[in-house]
């Protein structure tokens, strides 16, 4: 029986949302205490939940924020799947970190979620006073598809000349909804990632065709990159969508953006949540280390 994307979306809602938001014990950061707070955003596709961490204890100035962005496919909302990068990062980087609930796919399709994660940076931009942070130094980063709304953000802000993030974070994006999953290649066998829920995903967020060369639903087809924010990308060794990724920093760095691009040896898709712990732990630190210089001038 032929099953709609629609539908095979929901299912993996139901099914694997719990298990692909799974992350390896040994990437949980114990240790770091979790200083949180809830926040709802206005936007102009409906209210957006937001997890707002905080740092240690400051020096009475307002400190920095990072708006982050949960993988999923465009399918899977669970932002929690990122407590333990947003918890380093605000005590690692020193900043207020905001993990953002965007609305996901097939209930909110594209470009709803674009829409939302643009509004809620625009307005964490503005509301610094109001939010305990310093707007005016701020950066925007995500994992998977929270990376694909990252460079969508990031492209929407030079655009309109609203804000302009000082750092861009892309780690394993899918950037390309327009090209068959299938000529997307993995150097191991069985990657995380099959072409068949590749499509799914791309189905469900971007049903029109029409739509997925889009420069926000695929940053990577987009020819006017000048003027994008400083950008860190980070791929992985062995996932269908490294190519992609590399593809798109090299594009950046050819259009005058300055770029940090690491590729981690011998891992696959969402390592920073699913391990290897030693590759994870050093990307995550990067993000932060990266965010830290990025922010502090």
């Amino acid at each position: 029986m032929f099953l709609s994307p629609g539908i095979q979306a929901r299912g993996i809602q139901l099914l694997l949302g719990r298990m692909m938001s799974r992350v390896h014990k040994d990437l949980r950061f114990a240790d770091i205490p979790k200083r949180t707070e809830a926040l709802l955003v206005e936007t102009g596709a409906g209210p957006v939940p937001c997890t707002v961490y905080r740092p240690p204890a400051g020096t009475g100035t307002p400190a920095p924020v990072y708006v982050n962005f949960h993988g999923g496919g465009f399918v899977v909302a669970r932002p929690e799947q990122d407590d333990h990068i947003c918890r380093y990062i605000a005590a690692t980087a020193g900043c207020v970190v905001i993990n953002v609930d965007y609305a996901v796919a097939p209930q909110r399709r594209f470009p709803v979620p674009v829409t939302q994660a643009y509004d809620v940076t625009a307005w964490v931009a503005e509301n610094g006073p109001t939010g305990g942070w310093d707007g005016s130094r701020l950066a925007v980063g995500g994992h998977s598809a929270g990376a694909n709304l990252t460079a969508a953000v990031c492209r929407m802000a030079r655009d309109r000349g609203t804000f302009s993030p000082r750092l861009q974070i892309i780690d394993s994006a899918p950037l390309d909804q327009l090209a068959d999953p299938a000529t997307k290649q993995s150097l191991i066998a069985k990657p995380l990632l099959s072409p068949q829920l590749m499509r799914v995903f791309t189905a469900a967020y971007v049903p029109d065709p029409a739509h997925r060369a889009d420069p926000l639903a695929s940053p990577a087809l987009a020819d006017d990159l000048v003027g994008l924010p400083p950008a860190l990308v980070i791929t992985a060794e062995n996932d269908r969508l490294r190519e992609e990724g590399d593809a798109y920093a090299k594009a950046l760095e050819a259009a005058g953006v300055p770029v940090i691009h690491r590729v981690f040896e011998g891992v696959d898709h969402y390592f920073t949540h699913t391990g290897p712990v030693p590759a994870g732990k050093a990307a995550i630190d990067m993000m932060a280390t990266t965010l830290r210089t990025a922010l502090s001038v």
